[in-house]
């Protein structure tokens, strides 16, 4: 599912015209964005927790020259999905 069929699912659920379910999806996503950028944890009743974690620098391989390369620390994204979310995959 991309992003417009998001807004247009959300749109005819919540029952608003698609304009308004489009900015509510942006704007979801960014407050999500901002949040996880500052450090905090966004949790979601019934559906999960995104999460930003720290990767340290590692050695690693270019593996067309097979030299050794330092791959940079980096803060990485990261979502744990709740029950509900789980078991409504499942079921």
């Amino acid at each position: 599912m991309k992003k417009a069929e998001l807004a247009a699912e959300v749109a005819q659920q919540a029952d608003i015209d698609s304009k308004a379910a489009a900015k509510a999806v942006d704007a979801t996503f960014n407050a999500i964005i901002e949040a996880m950028k500052s450090g905090d944890e966004v949790r979601i009743t019934n559906f999960g927790v995104f999460s930003v974690a720290e990767r340290p620098e590692s050695q690693g391989r270019n593996p067309q020259t097979n030299e050794p390369i330092t791959i940079k620390a980096a803060r990485v994204p990261k979502f744990k999905p709740g029950k509900p979310l789980k078991d409504a995959l499942n079921a």
